[in-house]
């Protein structure tokens, strides 16, 4: 009935950005990313993404798997995993697969949730 997840590593980064970093715009990237600065505008990683206790996003933020330590001020899709830690806040609506909410972790939004392609097949055939 419940199985326990694989959890994400964060251990290595492709990217990284420091936490006296600040970025304006659209951010692309692929592999693992680590984000503790600022970024006011959109976040496309094609991988995962961690964002740091002083991270602060302005923007929308789609990635395989998001772990939020920090704070987002928009919107967060994920393709498998999003894990807000204790730390974390999140103002804005989220479409992901998985969802994890630490104790004390701060989420305000709506959220739905992506149906994987087993259990869409299985209503098909219902």
């Amino acid at each position: 009935m419940f199985s326990k997840k694989q959890e994400v590593q964060y251990e290595k980064f492709d990217t990284l950005i420091g936490k006296n970093t600040s970025f304006v715009g659209t951010f692309h990237a692929e592999g693992t990313v680590r984000i503790d600065g600022k970024i006011d505008g959109e976040i496309n990683v094609k991988g995962d993404i961690f964002l740091g206790e002083t991270s602060l996003i302005t923007g929308n933020v789609n990635g395989s798997n998001v772990l939020l330590a920090g704070k987002v001020e928009g919107n967060v899709h994920t393709s498998e995993q999003l894990r807000i830690t204790a730390t974390g806040i999140l103002c804005g609506d989220i479409e992901v697969k998985s969802f994890i909410v630490d104790e004390n972790a701060q989420f305000h939004g709506n959220c739905k949730m992506i149906e994987t392609q087993s259990k869409s097949q299985e209503k098909q055939k219902a």
